[in-house]
């Protein structure tokens, strides 16, 4: 796992999708929806912290570009 999108079909897998319509916005509504994934059991704890990861990684991105 990679890429945004890798989270993005993660999540898709549990019937969550995500689109808001800001960039940060998804990446911040991601990170909920992955964390209450995760705590349904229904994810092992190495792809959630790599999903985790990632997010944080897109998100100081956004950060960082100033849109």
């Amino acid at each position: 796992m990679r890429t945004l999108y890798d989270v993005q079909q993660l999540l898709e897998k549990y019937g969550v999708l995500v689109h808001v319509g800001k960039r940060i916005w998804d990446i911040e509504l991601m990170a909920l929806e992955l964390d209450r994934v995760y705590q349904a059991g229904l994810l092992d704890k190495k792809t959630y912290l790599l999903a985790k990861m990632v997010l944080t990684h897109e998100y100081e991105l956004e950060l960082h570009s100033g849109k």
